[in-house]
């Protein structure tokens, strides 16, 4: 069973807690992770690109010169795609990205995701983020103490004053567990969670 420290705001060690085998000892199963992820962010899309086709330009209803005599090329529209103002010839137009993944894929995924944060020692529990004021420097001198430079914290519930005080750090970003994702739990290079954090994430994934 994985055992992971406990510190406090002060980066001092507090104690220790073993994690769920199921969620935080899995199989790492990478090709899963890359399919959740590469849906992650084709789900990001939002698909709202659109440009003119020949068809859709306004103007170009005459023909520009006669068809033979001139000694130019023949046109028939000013709005060809080779004429300035013209139509684009593929067009892009509004598209939905989004990528379908099976429940039970997501979450074999995110297993392999906290697993592996586990197995390369990147988990730091905090018993509470209880900082004493919502100012930045109070939230950079706790990530410090624990050597976190880039880092995704979790949190249990809604935290205003950790959102507020992390809100300006590069690199570092704040989500609930309900909102967690396999893409940011692999893009940051530490995964901080509470210690009430961590009980829910094992409720849910369990």
């Amino acid at each position: 069973m994985p055992k992971v420290a406990v510190f406090n705001i002060s980066g001092a060690k507090v104690g220790e807690v073993s994690l769920s085998e199921e969620i935080f000892a899995a199989p790492v199963n990478i090709p899963v992770m890359h399919e959740v992820v590469k849906a992650y962010l084709a789900n990001q899309r939002q698909g709202t690109q659109s440009a003119l086709t020949r068809a859709e330009v306004r103007g170009g209803g005459i023909k520009p010169w006669r068809q033979k005599g001139t000694g130019r090329a023949r046109q028939g529209s000013t709005r060809s795609p080779q004429w300035r103002h013209g139509g684009v010839v593929f067009a892009p137009k509004p598209r939905d990205y989004r990528l379908h993944v099976n429940k039970k894929v997501r979450r074999i995924a995110m297993r392999s995701a906290l697993s592996s944060k586990a197995r390369d020692g990147e988990i730091i529990l905090f018993n509470a983020l209880d900082i004493p004021e919502a100012k930045t420097k109070e939230m950079v001198k706790t990530l410090h103490a624990v050597n976190a430079e880039k880092a995704l914290i979790v949190l249990a519930n809604t935290d205003e004053k950790v959102r507020r005080a992390a809100g300006n750090i590069p690199n570092v970003k704040t989500t609930l567990v309900n909102t967690l994702n396999v893409y940011e739990i692999l893009k940051y290079d530490k995964l901080i969670l509470t210690e009430d954090a961590l009980k829910k994430v094992e409720e849910v994934y369990n």
